[in-house]
């Protein structure tokens, strides 16, 4: 088992939730996210700009997550407000 702390944060520092119903779908992201990969959540903060989580894997698919979570929500994001290009600083922390 492999505890692993991830952040990452909007480009340019930009906010990347901008209303209650992007938490709402971040947090649904990650619950789906966690059961394809299957990795329990210990802790998490999600901020205006940037996130962090406290997980635990059980293989080593970290980037593979990781990237799950970052693509979809950055679709997610760019279809609601009708933005295009990187959402994201970088892939992760």
């Amino acid at each position: 088992m492999l505890n692993t702390h991830i952040i990452n944060r909007g480009v340019a520092q930009g906010d990347i939730f901008l209303k209650d119903d992007d938490y709402v779908k971040f947090l649904e992201l990650l619950k789906h996210t966690s059961k394809i990969y299957n990795f329990k959540v210990h802790s998490l903060c999600l901020m205006t700009n940037h996130y962090h989580l406290l997980i635990e894997t059980k293989s080593e698919n970290l980037s593979l997550l990781a990237r799950q979570i970052n693509s979809k929500y950055a679709q997610y994001f760019n279809k609601e407000y009708k933005r295009v290009g990187p959402l994201w600083q970088g892939c992760f922390n």
